[in-house]
């Protein structure tokens, strides 16, 4: 979609069904119950589009209650049944890919293709996990005696809180709800207060979907701390999955600990990009554009630190700095640009406190390194070449446009250089020595590592980080083991 014609406009999006400003709990759609409500801004104008229902700890409570009592009936559907209601839900995803979109590109910023694309991935987990659901299985285990039988079964765990971000919002909560649903378990989303539209129009497609009242809940608040602190306490929910900052993961790990909860964490990232003499230099400078740009840097797995061989470092960043220099930068809804706004003014900030600690030690800006003239929450892509170790950028994560390029000189020079760091989430890397690349990725400790690709993320794999990066993993059979229970039975016979 690349004519303007092609995107809705704010007005067919504030009149369509699926724009919804009230909360979502035990299958009503419902005004928080002190009738709060908060405001949700275009990052692009700064325009307020949407006042949603601010939600209590008591609606919160309700939602849990629900959830709970809602369970049984939604455990004992088999996977087929399960994986039925899961199907349309995909199929309503992928029918209203056009509106989802617009939404997500009217709330978080992002530029149209890329909310159109993530509008297809977040319903591939829908889709993948409805499919898995009918695959649940369990095993026989030969019995210690001639008497006994093991069987081991997969029960779903439970009530299942999901806490989601705002950079992903449609595929944060798919990731999430997907395999909850699948194995048998109802959820109670908290989405970010920044993007609540689509976890609502989310909502709005379950229900008609045919997901029972109760099963899903989706409860928007300006109050973080208090409500994600009733998620993570409450007796009741037995699993917690968190996509966010390390900082806030280390909180509600320790809250969690006090009903010793199951917990999914995918947290902070600082992700490496290194690039070997010997790399295909178009696909190293593609991957990294890919690695880097998406969704205006403010990704997870974005790359953090380009790390560049001596011998190509010249023309890697010539190459780079090219490629960077025509990205374009706009409006989501107004065409079809590369790069949207920051999530905010501060994201803006931070992103120009690092480039000037970067140029204060000796790092220089190749192309960008400044606000754009279309506003206060828009920035150029950025390159900045011969950057320092001792850097702040080297250390955190940017969540911005900028792309700080390194030298190092050898293979293992390299391999410290990316694994200096708490985070272990993502990492990259482009060779074309196939030992080097086996040596080196098995080398990174990152939970995800691209070799000669700067696009990893797919339904069908393991998505999560080592160190400080989290717990756990998303996407494929194996995040589907995380939302059910081992259960040993030995039978006598």
């Amino acid at each position: 979609m690349t004519e303007a014609a092609s995107f809705p406009t704010v007005e067919e999006l504030q009149a369509h069904d699926l724009f919804r400003t009230d909360a979502f709990v035990a299958g009503n759609w419902v005004e928080a119950k002190d009738g709060e409500r908060f405001d949700v801004n275009d990052p692009a104008t700064g325009n307020v589009i949407a006042a949603v229902a601010s939600c209590t700890v008591d609606d919160v409570n309700h939602a849990i209650s629900a959830a709970n009592d809602a369970w049984g009936e939604w455990r004992d559907r088999t996977g087929k049944e399960r994986a039925q209601v899961l199907r349309k839900w995909f199929d309503l995803m992928v029918a209203n890919q056009r509106i989802l979109a617009g939404l997500m590109s009217l709330e978080q910023g992002k530029s149209f293709a890329e909310s159109s694309t993530e509008v297809a991935y977040g319903a591939s987990f829908i889709e993948w996990f409805g499919e898995e659901a009918k695959r649940l299985d369990g095993s026989i285990i030969p019995g210690h005696r001639h008497d006994a039988r093991i069987l081991v079964l997969r029960q779903p765990v439970g009530v299942v809180a999901a806490i989601t971000p705002w950079n992903f919002p449609i595929a944060m909560i798919t990731r999430k709800a997907g395999p909850a649903l699948a194995a048998g378990c109802p959820i109670v989303i908290k989405p970010a207060s920044a993007t609540p539209l689509c976890a609502l129009a989310l909502a709005r497609l379950a229900e008609q979907a045919g997901v029972p009242p109760g099963i899903l809940s989706v409860v928007p608040s300006r109050q973080t701390g208090t409500v994600g602190t009733a998620l993570t306490t409450s007796p009741l929910v037995r699993k917690v999955s968190f996509t966010g900052s390390t900082e806030i993961g280390k909180v509600l790990l320790k809250q969690a600990a006090e009903t010793v909860k199951k917990v999914s964490m995918e947290l902070g990232g600082n992700a490496p990009v290194i690039v070997f003499d010997d790399a295909d230099l178009d696909k190293a400078v593609a991957g990294t554009i890919a690695a880097k740009y998406r969704n205006s840097g403010q990704t997870c797995v974005c790359a953090n630190r380009v790390l560049v061989q001596d011998g190509t470092y010249d023309r890697f960043v010539d190459a780079l700095t090219e490629a960077t220099r025509k990205l374009t930068v706009g409006p989501a809804l107004t065409g079809a640009f590369d790069q949207g706004p920051l999530i905010d003014a501060k994201a803006v900030d931070k992103v120009e406190e690092l480039i000037a600690d970067a140029t204060a030690m000796g790092a220089s800006v190749s192309v960008g390194g400044e606000r754009d003239a279309l506003g206060a929450t828009f920035f150029r892509p950025t390159v900045l070449c011969d950057v320092p170790k001792s850097a702040r950028i080297a250390k955190e994560e940017i969540f911005g446009p900028v792309a700080p390029v390194f030298r190092f000189s050898d293979e293992q020079e390299a391999i410290d250089m990316a694994n200096d760091t708490e985070f272990g989430l993502a990492s990259y890397l482009f060779t074309q020595d196939l030992s080097r690349a086996i040596r080196v990725a098995e080398a990174i400790e990152s939970g995800m590592v691209g070799v000669n690709s700067g696009i990893i993320s797919t339904e069908l794999a393991p998505f999560g980080g080592v160190k400080e990066s989290g717990l756990g993993r998303e996407g494929s059979s194996y995040g589907l083991e995380d939302y059910t229970e081992l259960k040993y039975l030995c039978l006598s016979i």
